[in-house]
């Protein structure tokens, strides 16, 4: 058996099976090498050298955790949170629970899109965010499982369609990857290319919502969940929405999220709300509320390392070459469920675009698929599997949150349900693009 394909199935079996996800990617990472040929002292060389990849991932979820710390000092959630809480009726007949359930996942959609684009803080907010709502959502009997989705859905459809913020960065690997491949394409061409397959995003989020999770679910209130209740002053609420807009604008000019994050911090720090001596505690609150994120996201880079060392994955993809012949739809259709089982092991659809991008294009162009067809292939592909992977950041912040009361399966509640709705859809619109466009 193919040694990525070995891999990620005993990655994905053992977290299945509810062992850590950490654990869970160095052994698939240890099957995975030896299958592919190397020896197990070449497996564990290459998997911690492959650490050092993420190091400016790693910084940059530390600062972002930071500065939602930061933000919170200033208030600033306890006012969205008590916006939210104020306008919903917990108690009342069954029309008012309705538009009560209806506007709390609204409102987390919103902020989920808002994290990618416009406020590029990813899944930072959610440990801050959802944890007070929690109990509120206990009381409406509102399905975790669909808030997950929800979240998933607003961690991955903004960055795949705009070109702002995390889209930004996801649009010029890909734009870098496909140019250094043999195709150059122009990047506001991407956002057009990426509409039918984020449909099928929107497609999901729906029938996760009317159909699937529709129903009520029952969870225990515990008084374990507490909001910190900051002081609301208008001022520091002022400086901590400066504090957002200049991050956003720094991170867009400089191409940084670190320096766009590190902005952030200090225009509020200068505003008072959070004082310089406190700086070195707020950093660590930051980085112990991705601590768990970030050790999956170095062991899922130390993962690829292995993968790409074996050289199963251009195996993989001159087997389905093979297969393939010149049959378009089928070619198409392989291509992405390869991208399914990269993404799926490695957790993050902006390293999986360098992995199969240099075999992707130059066998989409032999084909005769379109470079916006090959744009909508190779950015689907690598989107694939980053919903609904255990160790991919759009499963692992949800989680973060609704677990706050040990209620919540990161597998069970998280990844198998996003897996659903939001890969199936993915391969389908996926492979419609390919074929219209």
């Amino acid at each position: 058996m193919n040694a990525v394909i070995l891999a990620v199935l005993v990655m994905l079996l053992l977290s299945l099976f509810r062992v850590n996800v950490v654990l869970s990617l160095i052994i698939g990472a240890i099957v995975g090498g030896l299958t592919g040929g190397l020896s197990i002292e070449e497996t564990i060389e290459i998997f911690s050298g492959g650490l050092g990849g993420s190091a400016e991932v790693a910084l940059s979820y530390a600062l972002l955790g930071g500065f939602a710390i930061a933000i919170s000092k200033t208030g600033l959630p306890n006012v969205l949170v008590d916006a939210v809480l104020k306008m919903v009726q917990k108690n009342g007949d069954s029309k008012a629970k309705i538009y009560s359930k209806a506007l709390i996942v609204f409102a987390i959609l919103l902020m989920a899109c808002f994290s990618q684009n416009l406020i590029p803080i990813h899944i930072a907010f959610i440990p801050i965010l959802i944890p007070p709502l929690l109990n509120v959502m206990n009381e409406l009997k509102i399905d975790r499982r669909l808030i997950a989705s929800v979240l998933t859905f607003g961690l991955t459809a903004p960055y795949i369609l705009l070109p702002a913020g995390f889209g930004k960065i996801f649009h010029d690997i890909l734009a870098t990857n496909m140019s250094d491949s043999g195709l150059t394409i122009d990047p506001t061409d991407i956002p057009t290319a990426m509409l039918i397959p984020t449909a099928g995003l929107l497609v999901g989020l729906l029938i996760a919502i009317f159909f699937s999770y529709r129903k009520g679910r029952n969870y225990e209130t515990h008084d374990l969940i507490k909001v910190e209740k900051q002081e609301q002053s208008k001022f520091a609420i002022i400086f901590a929405v400066l504090a957002i807009i200049g991050a956003l604008i720094v991170q867009i000019l400089l191409d940084s999220m670190i320096i766009g994050a590190l902005t952030g911090i200090i225009i509020i720090y200068l505003s008072g709300s959070v004082k310089w001596r406190e700086a070195d505690e707020l950093l660590t609150d930051g980085m112990k509320m991705m601590a768990f994120i970030g050790f999956v996201m170095l062991s899922a880079f130390g993962f690829a390392e292995v993968l790409k060392a074996t050289g199963a994955v251009d195996e993989l993809v001159q087997q389905s070459a093979n297969v393939i012949g010149g049959n378009q739809g089928l070619a198409a259709l392989l291509m992405l469920v390869v991208g399914l089982l990269v993404t799926m092991g490695i957790g993050s659809s902006f390293s999986t675009i360098p992995i199969i991008a240099t075999i992707f294009v130059p066998l989409c162009m032999e084909l005769g698929f379109s470079p916006m067809a090959t744009i909508a292939l190779v950015g689907t592909a690598a989107a694939l599997g980053d919903a609904g992977s255990p160790a991919s950041d759009s499963t692992l912040g949800p989680t973060a949150g609704l677990n706050a009361d040990g209620q919540h399966n990161h597998i069970w509640d998280t990844c198998v349900p996003t897996f659903v709705h939001y890969n199936i859809p993915l391969v389908i619109f996926g492979w419609i693009a390919a074929m219209v466009l």
